[in-house]
C-alpha cells in the first residue's frame, strides 16, 4: 500500500517537470518569435555582403621632405538595385543629395546586360559627394535601403608645379580591368602618367576586404569571421629628386616660353628640377575640381602642353654636340689637344662654304670649343670618318656612332616615366638608303660635327651628356625615385651603378677648359656667375619651322659638380641670348640659395616668345 503511493507521488511529480519544462520552451518560443527579433532579422538575412575598403594611396615628397602629392576623403555612395525599396521616399532622398528626379531615375537606369554591372552587386551611384552633403545624409541612410557609403581617396596637389613629373590618376578603362585580374574594379583610380603611372604598384597599397551579413533591407546584422577579413594596406609613401623650391623657379623664367630644362644631380643622375613648357597646373586634373574637358583641351591645345618636351621631343643639338665631338676625336687619334686647324672664318669644301663665328685661330681644342669654331669641328669630324680611308668612311662612322651609344644618344636612358623618345643618331646603313644611286662620302654629312643634319637629341639626353662630361666619363641614368618608403632598399639597380663612356679620363681636361673658358669670355658669357666656376657650352639649333632654337648646356662648380644643366628654348635664336641666361639663373638658384643678378632675371621672366609682346 506505502509502496503504491510513493509511486503515485512519483508520477505526479514527473508530470509536473514536464509541465514546466514545456512551459518554459513556449514561454522563451514566444520570447523569440513575438518580442526579441534578434534571431527573426537574422532568418531574413538575404545577403553576404563583400565591402572593399580602398587603402590610403602612398604620398609624394620633394628631396628635402616637402609634400607635392597628398590624399583627400571621396564620399560616394553605392547602390544594390535588387535591395531598393520600392515605396522609398525619393522626394526626401533627392533633396538630401542635391540631385534631381530625372537624376535618380537615369543612375539607376543601367544596361543590365553589360557584365559591368548586377543587380545583386554594388554599384556606383554618385561619386565625389561633398563633406557637409555626405555627413546630411549619412543621417539618414537608415531610411534608403539598399544604398551603402564608401570613403575613397583622390589626390591633391598643394602646389602648382611639377604636373609633367607628378602625372595624374584617373578611372580605369575597360582595358585595364581585362587585363587586371582582379587587381582593380569599376571605378577605380590608376596612375595614367608621370610617377603616378611608373610606380602604380607600390602607390596604390591592398584593398581591405570586410565581409558582412546584411538584412533584406541592406541593413549590417554582423561582420563575420576576422578570419577572412582583411584590413586595407596603405601605399608607400615616395621620395622624388627633385626640388620644389628650383622646380618652381625654373618654370617661373619658363613662363611665355616654348622649350624644356633637364638639371641633374652629377654624382648620382638625380633629376633635381625638370620643366616642360608651355605647362599646366596639376591641380585642373584632380578629380574633385576636373572638368569633364579639360583633358581634351590639353591634348588639343596648339602649344601642347601636355607634351612633355624633356623626354618626348628630339632636337639638333647645334654646337653643345662639339665637345662630344672633340673627346671622340682625341680618343681616336684624330686630333690631339693642341691640334691647330686652320679657320679663315669659315669652312670651305669645293663649293661648300659655311660661315664661322669672328674668334681667335684655334690652336687647340680648348679655344675650338671656347669660341665653338665651325671649321674646327667639321675636320675634326671628317677626321674620325676618314680614319680608314676616304673611301671607307662607313667604316669610320660605325666607329663614331658607337661612341655616341656610349654617352646615352640614340636610345632610351631609362628614366622613370614613361614616353621617353630615344632620339636619332643616322648610321652608314641609314646614308646608304639615303643616297642610293651612288656611294656617300664623309663630306655629305659633315654638318653631323657641329650636331645638325639628321642628328637629333633629346633634352634629357643633352642634360646626361653634360653629366658624363662633369663625371669624366661616367653618368647614372637619369631618375626622380630617391626612397621608396622609409628606406633606399628597392631601388632598381640601374639607378645604382654607372655606365662608362669608353674615353680616357685625360682627353676631358681640355674640354672642360674649353666649356669653362666659353662661359669666361667666350660664346657663353651671360652663363657668368660671380664666385662660381660654370663650365658651359652654347647652341643655335636650326629650325625649318621658323626662327632658331637656343641650346645651352653646362654643369657647375667646375671641381666636384653638384649640378648639370640643358636648357633649350624654341624659337629665341642664339643659344648665348636666352637659354644660356636661363640655366645660369637656375645654377645660380641651385647652388647659392638666391638670386644676385635680378636685372637678369626680370630680362628673361619679361621676354614673351609666345605672344610676341613687345619688351
Amino acid at each position: 500500500m506505502q509502496a503504491a503511493t510513493t509511486l503515485k507521488y512519483r508520477w505526479y511529480y514527473t508530470q509536473a517537470v514536464i509541465v514546466v519544462a514545456a512551459f518554459v520552451l513556449i514561454a522563451k518560443l514566444a520570447q523569440l518569435q513575438l518580442i526579441d527579433d534578434r534571431y527573426k532579422s537574422q532568418a531574413q538575412a538575404t545577403t553576404i555582403s563583400r565591402e572593399v575598403e580602398y587603402p590610403s594611396r602612398g604620398l609624394l615628397y620633394d628631396r628635402k621632405g616637402r609634400i607635392l602629392v597628398h590624399n583627400a576623403p571621396q564620399y560616394d555612395l553605392l547602390v544594390t538595385y535588387r535591395l531598393l525599396n520600392p515605396n522609398m521616399d525619393t522626394t526626401t532622398f533627392c533633396r538630401l543629395l542635391g540631385i534631381t528626379k530625372e537624376d535618380f531615375i537615369k543612375r539607376l537606369d543601367k544596361d543590365w546586360k553589360d557584365k559591368r554591372f548586377s543587380k545583386h552587386v554594388p554599384f556606383y551611384f554618385i561619386k565625389n559627394i561633398p563633406a557637409d552633403v555626405f555627413q546630411r545624409f549619412q543621417e539618414h541612410l537608415y531610411e534608403f535601403p539598399g544604398f551603402t557609403p564608401q570613403v575613397r581617396f583622390y589626390r591633391e596637389y598643394p602646389h602648382h608645379s611639377a604636373a609633367h613629373i607628378l602625372g595624374y590618376i584617373n578611372e580605369v578603362d575597360e582595358k585595364v580591368l581585362q587585363d587586371s585580374s582582379d587587381t582593380y574594379a569599376l571605378g577605380d583610380y590608376i596612375g595614367v602618367s608621370g610617377i603616378e603611372k611608373s610606380y602604380e604598384k607600390i602607390l596604390r597599397g591592398t584593398k581591405g576586404i570586410s565581409i558582412t551579413l546584411r538584412d533584406n533591407k541592406g541593413n549590417k546584422i554582423k561582420t563575420l569571421s576576422q578570419g577572412i577579413n582583411r584590413p586595407p594596406i596603405s601605399g608607400k609613401d615616395l621620395t622624388l629628386s627633385i626640388d620644389l623650391k628650383l622646380q618652381e623657379y625654373a618654370e617661373h623664367l619658363f613662363q611665355n616660353k616654348t622649350g624644356a630644362l633637364v638639371a641633374i644631380e652629377p654624382k648620382t643622375g638625380e633629376i633635381l628640377a625638370m620643366v616642360s613648357a608651355p605647362g599646366y597646373d596639376p591641380n585642373i586634373l584632380a578629380i574633385n575640381r576636373r572638368d569633364k574637358n579639360v583633358l581634351q583641351q590639353l591634348q588639343t591645345d596648339s602649344l601642347k602642353p601636355f607634351y612633355n618636351r624633356p623626354i618626348m621631343a628630339s632636337y639638333p643639338p647645334a654646337s653643345i654636340f662639339k665637345p662630344a665631338v672633340a673627346l671622340i676625336a682625341l680618343q681616336e687619334g684624330a686630333i690631339r689637344p693642341n691640334t691647330s686647324i686652320s679657320c679663315p672664318g669659315y669652312y670651305k669644301y669645293e663649293e661648300f662654304r659655311y660661315g664661322c663665328h669672328h674668334h681667335p685661330k684655334p690652336w687647340n681644342v680648348k679655344i675650338a670649343i671656347e669660341y665653338s669654331c665651325n671649321s674646327y669641328f667639321f675636320q675634326a669630324f671628317r677626321n674620325i670618318i676618314e680614319q680608314f680611308g676616304f673611301e671607307h668612311h662607313d667604316a669610320g662612322l660605325d666607329v663614331f656612332v658607337d661612341y655616341l651609344y656610349d654617352f646615352g644618344f640614340g636610345h632610351r636612358l631609362g628614366i622613370d616615366l614613361e614616353g621617353e623618345a630615344s632620339g636619332f643618331i643616322p648610321t652608314s646603313k641609314f646614308y646608304d638608303k639615303l643616297y642610293p644611286q651612288y656611294k656617300w662620302k664623309s663630306t655629305y654629312i659633315m654638318s653631323i660635327g657641329i650636331g645638325q643634319g639628321e642628328l637629333l637629341l633629346t633634352p634629357l639626353q643633352m642634360a646626361n651628356a653634360a653629366c658624363i662630361i662633369a663625371n669624366r666619363g661616367k653618368y647614372i641614368p637619369p631618375h626622380f625615385i630617391r626612397r621608396i618608403g622609409n628606406e633606399d632598399e628597392g631601388l632598381p639597380e640601374k639607378y645604382k651603378n654607372y655606365n662608362l663612356v669608353q674615353i680616357d679620363t685625360s682627353y676631358f681636361t681640355p674640354v672642360i677648359e674649353g666649356m669653362k673658358w666659353a662661359v669666361q669670355s667666350g660664346t657663353a658669357q651671360r652663363g657668368r656667375i660671380p664666385g662660381i666656376e660654370v663650365c658651359g657650352k652654347t647652341g643655335t639649333s636650326q629650325n625649318p619651322h621658323g626662327k632658331d632654337h637656343s641650346v645651352f648646356f653646362a654643369f657647375a662648380p667646375e671641381k666636384n659638380p653638384e649640378i648639370a644643366i640643358a636648357v633649350i628654348v624654341e624659337n629665341a635664336g642664339f643659344g648665348g641670348a636666352v637659354a644660356t641666361p636661363i640655366a645660369s639663373l637656375v645654377i645660380e638658384k641651385y647652388l647659392t640659395g638666391a638670386i644676385k643678378r635680378k636685372y637678369l632675371e626680370n630680362k628673361i621672366t619679361s621676354l614673351d616668345l609666345i605672344h610676341n609682346l613687345p619688351q
